[in-house]
């Protein structure tokens, strides 16, 4: 059976996107952020910024919030192709039926690819934003009054160059590995035998290898390069984790959605509670991770690693503790138990308390660093986030039109339409 994205489903993606546009023509061109700037609170914080950055930190929230939900959708799509990839790599039968659902999610990953290459052209090339402060004229000569030692002696890893090129090789080479693995599953419509199967393996595998260096980098380079001083060796795993766990929850809910509207009538309770146990089971990951990383940050107690947590349990303290209550109090408590794994309503409900909740990671992530105290959830967050969503709903429904949504030659559909545990 085919997908037809619904009139009602496609006229509120594009009110959405509307939204979206207007939001960012708004926080860009018209809202004056400029005037709200408090930067004594910020030094009281311990965010350590130059004096030229801590001059831009309200002007950057426009492309903070831009950067924030472009890496929050971005996760989700290359979460939804790393799932797919380990689905071939360890040939998994199970998830045969929910494959063209992982197709379509990560299908969405060119768009925030792209406004992430902008971002970080317009960032370290154009210098239209200050959300790097290595970036920094500057910040790197010693004859200069903005020289950083510490940030001096990165110059090898963090330069404008080296930089580009990095973000260039990670959204060009996800975006190849989805494109012929996703151009081999439509040429098995028509295969009368099973070598796209095997092409796509080899491809997974090859895949899992890149994605397992990138993951970690992209991390380092666009999220943790902001707090240039600070650094921590789980860092990219942490991300990972985060986005994951994301992934996993949109790409549930798109199934739960789906056999709402009569389609995927090969998936049963059994597939849905076996992704209710990544979404808990990941979100349990996520808050080792990050305790993990506190604590050993907090025991040690050392000053240029703890100026990370202190604007986020000042400044930014009720983001950062809803943060954490929704990511790990609500899927323990709702979806502990293998009867509420596979009841809709309960994998709805601790659905949107995880994505909620690693939207506001995101923002925890990237906010105390690019705009100090001169946050908030106003016009430019939350319609900049309507506006992703909107396209999401617009671009995964159109790539679930594209192909059926039951892969008939796959060599492991019996045992996925015959699924039990």
């Amino acid at each position: 059976m085919n997908f037809k994205l619904d009139s009602k489903l496609k006229n509120i993606g594009f009110i959405l996107l509307a939204v979206g546009l207007l939001s960012l023509v708004y926080a860009f061109f018209i809202a004056d952020y400029g005037h709200g700037a408090h930067h004594g609170h910020e030094a009281a914080a311990g965010v350590i910024h130059s004096g030229e950055h801590d001059h831009h930190s309200a002007d950057n929230r426009p492309w903070a919030a831009l950067l924030v939900n472009t890496f929050f959708f971005l996760g989700i799509s290359l979460g939804a192709l790393f799932f797919l990839a380990v689905q071939y790599a360890a040939q998994a039968g199970w998830s045969v039926g929910i494959k063209r659902v992982l197709e379509a999610v990560a299908g969405f990953l060119p768009i925030p690819g792209l406004i992430m290459l902008i971002i970080v052209i317009a960032g370290v090339v154009l210098h239209k934003n200050h959300l790097w402060h290595w970036t920094a004229e500057g910040i790197s000569d010693p004859n200069s009054p903005n020289y950083d030692a510490i940030i001096a002696g990165k110059t090898a890893y963090l330069n404008t160059p080296f930089f580009l090129l990095r973000t260039i090789i990670y959204i060009s080479g996800w975006y190849v590995f989805f494109h012929f693995i996703r151009k081999n599953s439509y040429l098995g419509e028509q295969s009368n035998d099973w070598n796209w199967w095997r092409k796509n393996w080899r491809l997974s595998a090859g895949f899992l290898v890149f994605f397992a260096i990138t993951s970690s980098t992209s991390a380092w380079d666009w999220i943790m390069s902001i707090d240039t001083h600070w650094f921590s060796t789980l860092f990219g795993w942490y991300v990972f984790a985060g986005l994951f766990v994301t992934s996993v929850t949109v790409v549930t809910l798109t199934v739960l959605y789906l056999k709402s509207q009569n389609y995927l009538d090969w998936v049963n309770e059994n597939h849905i509670q076996d992704l209710g146990k990544f979404m808990f089971a990941f979100s349990i990951f996520w808050t080792y991770l990050w305790f993990s990383q506190y604590m050993l940050i907090w025991y040690s107690n050392i000053p240029e690693e703890v100026t990370y947590f202190m604007p986020r349990f000042t400044i930014y303290k009720v983001p950062f503790i809803t943060m954490l209550a929704l990511n790990f109090v609500f899927p323990i408590l709702v979806i502990m138990s293998r009867t509420t794994k596979r009841i809709g309503a309960f994998i709805v409900i601790a659905g949107i308390s995880i994505l909620v909740g690693h939207w506001l990671d995101t923002f925890n992530m990237i906010m105390p660093g690019t705009v100090g105290e001169n946050y908030s959830f106003g016009i430019a967050e939350i319609g900049m986030f309507l506006g992703f969503a909107g396209t999401f709903v617009l671009v995964v429904g159109r790539n679930l039109e594209k192909a059926p949504l039951l892969m008939k030659n796959h060599p492991m559909l019996l045992e996925s339409k015959h699924h039990h545990i």
